[in-house]
């Protein structure tokens, strides 16, 4: 994807520029906010991350003239402001994800390939499979070797996630907003709860677990 990297600390411009290539993607670096905005009306982008601190124009102010001007590229905010208020006002500006400083790459590559699978056409998939474990849509079943398992509805839309990301890490946010609907972080355990839970469904009479952590970074349904 050619995305639109908006972030005035060099050191931090270079590093994710760096890793934005390395996975295959072509970043175009705009080091001040009128410079971002500049960009963004005149080029195509397929992606914008945008820091809300720029020197001109800050990022919110960067994407609401963007927006009002009819871009339509989704946009990824990075900011040092933590605050819930904060982050209500990126996405009301339009952003469609929020990142806050410090960040792991490997999340923030995580969020970017999760936009662009949403915005690739894809055909309704309603069967998923990763190694011993299926998982079916239509009939709400989840097998292991073929034997029935049964989950509660929130285990069953947690494993979904896994499995649709099967061999990729899905990030405690982006599993707090596609299985609870939070868009902020509650400061409870009811990820890592579920995750235990859902374990012990899975790999009940100590069969080998397919779901791996990485502290930091996520969790993912192992392929192989």
């Amino acid at each position: 994807m050619r995305i639109l990297l908006a972030e005035d600390e060099p050191d931090t411009a270079a590093y994710v520029a760096r890793g934005l290539g390395e996975a295959g993607h072509n970043p175009v670096l705009a080091q001040d906010g009128k410079d971002a905005l500049h960009l963004g009306l005149t080029e195509d982008f397929d992606l914008m991350i945008l820091d809300r601190m720029m020197p001109g124009l800050d990022g919110i102010e960067v994407l609401r003239r963007l927006r009002a001007g009819g871009i339509d590229a989704p946009a990824i905010m990075l900011t040092a402001l933590g605050r819930i208020e904060d982050r209500v006002t990126g996405l009301d500006a339009g952003a469609d994800d929020y990142l806050v400083k410090p960040f792991a790459f490997s999340e923030l590559i995580a969020r970017v390939n999760a936009i662009a699978r949403r915005a690739a056409p894809q055909q309704a998939v309603t069967h998923f499979t990763a190694g011993p474990l299926e998982l079916d849509l239509l009939s709400r079943e989840v097998r292991r070797d073929g034997k029935p398992i049964l989950l509660q509805p929130k285990e069953f839309r947690l494993l979904e996630e896994l499995m649709r990301n099967a061999g990729e890490y899905v990030t405690r946010t982006m599993l707090l907003e596609r299985v609870w609907d939070f868009h902020f972080d509650p400061q409870t355990k009811i990820v890592e709860t579920h995750i235990s839970r859902l374990r012990g469904k899975l790999n009940e009479g100590g069969r080998e677990d397919w779901i791996e952590t990485a502290r930091g970074v996520g969790y993912r349904i192992r392929t192989a």
